[in-house]
């Protein structure tokens, strides 16, 4: 297994745990490291949120004592607030590896040019990257990018908003082989991934896009030669995964496929870190309500127990939730399949006139911002 090099920092697996909203906190990460080895970014947060130091933020990018390298993703639309955030960041050590995301499909972020809408303006492509490598480098701390193909497959970016970071000094480029058009949808394009990988080999290009299993990862890195994947969905409920990768990227055969009661237990201990970190239990167990269904897909779990788990408000009433089911039923047929809502392709929205030109007005600089209010990954 070769380790995944992100400018000074050699990460023991070429893995990386993708940000996801209300997903990848502190203890989701936990998890997941002790399940195998990786890089696990925080869930994404805007740079002029980090600046305001609002208390929601600053939980969601504070990192548990034993998390090393500390993965922080930011997302901005004005150089100078992308600037300012990346210097925060070094000068007040609050993460060692800064990850820029402009893959972001949702109509919030689109329809203000900002996500996966942003590279089309090459310029403040540019601006933000560069500024951003400038101010993380001071501290030390390097700067990759994430970013989608295009807005769809007339207005197609990625090759050169790639070329424009490496040259501007970004440790490692990722792709979602998918346009914000396709949202979730359909097959991501790895043929996209192999020919980003072909023209940008100065530095690390990474894979993302439709990695269900271990074995999804592996046929990627064989059919696009890039430098590691990058999953997200395919983990939501399933921290065992990488486990898996772990195993299957030294060669092994061997697979991770939990019984009802392994998986009980993994939930237990999710809830666990879950209580340490947010110090109450009522709170904990309200998190981890979006996960249970994700963790128990497939395995035969009653309706009643379903609802149960979404009600329990204690560690001990989960425990007692958890005591009942059939401990031994065996990994589910679909265990491996595709997580996650895909949704359905559609045009992207976007400004007024937004892809009449690639330059950027005055008038937009200031619209811009508001972009900035939109929190969620892509």
């Amino acid at each position: 297994m070769n380790p995944l090099r992100i400018g000074p920092i050699e990460v023991d697996a070429p893995v990386v745990l993708a940000p996801m909203a209300g997903v990848t906190s502190a203890p989701f990460r936990v998890l997941c490291r002790e399940h195998g080895p990786g890089l696990f970014v925080t869930e994404m947060v805007t740079a002029r949120a980090l600046l305001e130091r609002g208390p929601r933020t600053m939980a969601m990018i504070a990192h548990a004592p034993e998390e090393w390298p500390r993965s922080v993703q930011l997302y901005g639309t004005s150089p100078l607030t992308i600037e300012a955030a990346c210097r925060m960041v070094g000068e007040e050590h609050l993460a060692d590896h800064i990850d820029l995301n402009f893959g972001c499909p949702v109509r919030k972020v689109t329809r203000q040019g900002g996500g996966a809408a942003l590279p089309w303006k090459r310029r403040l492509f540019r601006q933000i990257v560069g500024r951003a490598v400038d101010a993380a480098g001071a501290s030390g701390i390097p700067v990759t990018v994430k970013m989608r193909m295009g807005i769809d497959a007339e207005h197609l970016t990625y090759l050169e908003a790639a070329d424009d970071a490496a040259r501007l000094g970004v440790a490692a480029v990722t792709l979602h082989a998918r346009t914000a058009a396709e949202h979730y949808s359909g097959r991501a394009h790895w043929e996209a991934i192999a020919r980003l990988k072909r023209e940008v080999r100065n530095v690390p290009v990474l894979g993302n896009g439709d990695i269900w299993s271990a074995d999804d990862a592996v046929a990627m890195m064989r059919e696009t030669g890039c430098d590691g994947v990058v999953i997200g969905r395919g983990c939501q409920g399933r921290p065992w995964l990488f486990a898996d990768l772990a195993a299957v990227l030294t060669g092994s055969d061997h697979r991770v496929r939990p019984t009802l009661g392994e998986v009980a237990a993994i939930v237990h201990r999710h809830a666990e870190l879950t209580v340490q970190h947010l110090g109450d239990e009522a709170n904990a167990l309200r998190a981890m309500r979006h996960h249970m269904p994700w963790y128990f897909r497939g395995y035969p779990v009653g309706g009643k127990v379903r609802a149960d788990l979404g009600l329990v408000t204690t560690m001990a009433e989960l425990a007692g939730v958890l005591r009942g089911l059939d401990g031994d039923a065996p990994y589910p047929a679909d265990g491996e399949g595709p997580r996650g809502r895909a949704g359905s392709a559609k045009a992207p929205s976007l400004p007024e006139g937004w892809l009449a030109s690639r330059e950027i007005t005055p008038q937009w600089e200031a619209k811009l911002a508001e972009a900035e209010l939109g929190i969620s990954g892509g």
